[in-house]
């Protein structure tokens, strides 16, 4: 079963709670009257916090928070005050209930832990129940310690019991262990066990026969993922990288042509910049695709380069890149790449191109700390032009280690570069339109239409009813990081999920059901074959 537990919003999640509270409080536990509409609403439903426990659109479990006095103790005993620690900020915990047919599943840990993380959310110190008598011993499991006298009446007694927040952290983590959070950012990704093994391995020298064979290993997979001539294996960024790239332009002559329809196209004018490039900018709107003829005009003014970026990050975007190489070529104009956020996740040909730029984070799905510049002539002298650290010509010279470098990253790089190809290509492919039809069935909807969007990077468009940083905390509380907290994404009230990193179907699958829960609205869902549902 998969079981998304949230903070109750949707008026049809508070009519399942008023049932549920029927069946349990009047049917079960005879603490109620009867009624005709079977729906019982809490006398405090104004002030709850339900956390609730979702099997599919179904309700498994709820329990309700609340911190404002007087409680419901307050009611049975009216020395309450003198039971309690003073100067304590102080919830009640109340209406814990579970569908019979989920008493025996993972329903009650999960709603405990998201319990667990209002109350830490809030500041909540000092929690009170009245503990059904039948389970007394669950809740002392849980650290509750019984005060007072029984509370209710024959039938439907209640012991008093309290809990302090130190107390209660203790015993979940004793119960139910830590809940992992699974990343979906674009950076830093989820980690592959065979990656994360390298990285541990001893390092050794970067002026040993040991690092230059793994040196050389790195060059020739990236290579034949490529189709490039060279490469330079730095460490550093993307940001680095895309300084490489701007040094070479800046010793050669003529003026250049930046295409920018996203925030890391604007890095790019922003690198060329403070390099004193000489350069003009085609931009079009964020999450719109360049125009073929529109770009052909600004080519035919023969600029000496054009830079771009592959995939937008910022939007999803996936820019044509054969359409410009294909544009370029017969005009001899060089083209650039920062092919940051593309290359591992959809087939990337840099041959021909004057250069691209890569990273061992994001996509190819290793650790951050190695940049890659992609280069088809051998870097020239410079006379001493550039900074060291910058300088492509000197990779080429001392066989790709100039400087100190880090043996285990170089380790995982190759590791990762193990799952790299058509094979995930085509499972990435697959899970993006999985994702995108779970997207718009949810009533939400993404940045770019599918037709020119990444298979790796869904940004959505929230409505203005929906916050990304609400809606991120609620899915991270559910297990899921995903993006929202950039400022070019909070400004815009998007959230983002990449599928850079390692994941399963399952986590996929769950996460989607979080999405659709925690801020959907539903629509007619497109068909996803049964395949991937397999898978």
């Amino acid at each position: 079963m998969t079981f998304v537990y949230k903070v109750a919003g949707k008026p049809r999640e508070f009519e399942m709670i008023h049932a549920l509270n029927y069946r349990t409080f009047v049917e079960e536990i005879p603490q109620h009257a009867t009624n005709g509409e079977r729906r019982l609403v809490d006398r405090f439903h104004a002030q709850n916090t339900y956390v609730i426990a979702l099997d599919g659109s179904e309700l498994a479990g709820m329990v309700a928070i609340r911190g404002e006095r007087p409680f419901s103790l307050d009611q049975k005993l009216p020395d309450l005050a003198g039971y309690l620690p003073p100067q304590r900020r102080l919830c009640e915990i109340r209406l814990l209930a579970l569908e019979p047919r989920y008493r025996k599943s993972a329903v009650f840990a999960g709603l405990i832990a998201r319990l667990l993380q209002v109350a830490r959310e809030r500041r909540y110190e000092v929690a009170l129940i009245s503990g059904t008598v039948r389970e007394l011993r669950l809740y002392r499991h849980l650290g509750f310690e019984p005060f007072g006298p029984l509370v209710g009446r024959a039938g439907a007694e209640y012991q008093p019991m309290m809990l302090t927040a130190e107390r209660f952290a203790s015993c979940t983590r004793k119960l139910f262990g830590a809940s992992p959070v699974h990343s979906f950012l674009p950076g830093p990704v989820a980690i592959a066990e065979r990656v994360r093994e390298r990285l541990g391995e001893p390092p050794v020298s970067h002026r040993g026969e040991a690092f230059q064979e793994l040196l050389d290993e790195v060059h020739a997979r990236l290579r034949a993922l490529t189709s490039a001539r060279h490469v330079a294996v730095l460490l550093g960024s993307g940001t680095l990288a895309n300084d490489v790239v701007a040094a070479q332009l800046s010793l050669a002559p003529g003026k250049g042509l930046i295409r920018a329809n996203g925030e890391f196209g604007d890095r790019l004018v922003d690198h060329a910049e403070r390099w004193r490039l000489a350069f003009d900018v085609y931009r079009v709107p964020w999450g719109r695709a360049f125009e073929r003829d529109a770009l052909a005009s600004r080519l035919a003014r023969c600029p000496a380069w054009v830079w771009l970026a592959h995939c937008e990050t910022s939007t999803g975007m996936l820019n044509d890149l054969d359409a410009v190489r294909r544009l370029c070529a017969p005009l001899g104009i060089d083209v650039c790449v920062d092919a940051i956020s593309s290359l591992g996740t959809v087939p990337c040909d840099f041959s021909g191109l004057a250069f691209a730029s890569g990273v061992s984070g994001k996509a190819l799905g290793a650790y951050p700390g190695i940049a890659l510049v992609f280069h088809r002539d051998p870097a020239a002298k410079n006379g001493k032009r550039l900074p060291r650290y910058l300088d492509l010509a000197l990779y080429g010279d001392e066989a790709g280690v100039p400087f100190t470098h880090s043996s285990n990253l170089l380790a995982a790089l190759a590791a990762a570069l193990e799952g790299a190809g058509p094979e995930r290509h085509a499972r990435l492919s697959e899970d993006a339109f999985f994702l995108r039809a779970e997207i718009q069935a949810a009533g939400l909807a993404c940045v770019v239409p599918a037709q020119h969007a990444s298979p790796a990077v869904v940004t959505i468009a929230l409505p203005r009813s929906v916050r990304a940083a609400r809606l991120a905390g609620e899915l991270a509380a559910a297990g899921f990081r995903v993006a929202h907290a950039s400022r070019y994404l909070a400004e815009r009230n998007w959230l983002q999920i990449a599928l850079m990193g390692e994941y399963s179907r399952e986590q996929l699958r769950r996460l989607a059901a979080a999405l659709d829960a925690h801020a959907g609205v539903k629509r007619p869902r497109a068909a996803v074959s049964n395949a991937w549902r397999a898978g």
